[in-house]
């Protein structure tokens, strides 16, 4: 397990922090950085990394309590569906369209309620897709 500690930002910029981290997490595992909020009508992307020939869309989800589920539990179906369409609308948009693999991660941080500490979590291929 690996933690994220929270800075002394305010909650605004916890999740710009939040992404910052994850991208430079994954970037220690080999990912290369493509792009970052890529926002679309139908949603928007935290990062766009490559994994060697693959894709990769990320979300980055935070929780600072768990009252509402879990980090990994906020990623529902309707959320799958629009990270799905603006993912799709940068396929489109980049001529990558059939011309590249594709997953979806997610990089989960949940507080630890016994310190200040966020508890990480990397979920290589999230979800899937349904054409």
């Amino acid at each position: 397990m690996i933690f994220f500690k929270k800075g002394k930002n305010s909650n605004n910029t916890l999740g710009t922090e939040a992404e910052l981290w994850a991208q430079t997490f994954l970037e220690q595992q080999g990912l290369k950085k493509v792009t970052q909020n890529f926002r679309t009508l139908q949603g928007e992307i935290d990062l766009i990394m490559r994994d060697n020939n693959i894709l990769v869309f990320v979300e980055v989800r935070l929780r600072s309590n768990n009252s509402h589920g879990g980090a990994k539990d906020s990623i529902n179906y309707a959320k799958q569906q629009r990270l799905t369409k603006a993912a799709r609308s940068y396929l489109q948009t980049e001529g990558l369209w059939d011309q590249v693999q594709c997953r979806f991660d997610a990089i989960c941080l949940d507080k630890n309620p016994n310190n200040n500490k966020y508890q990480v979590e990397w979920l290589r291929n999230a979800f899937g897709t349904s054409t």
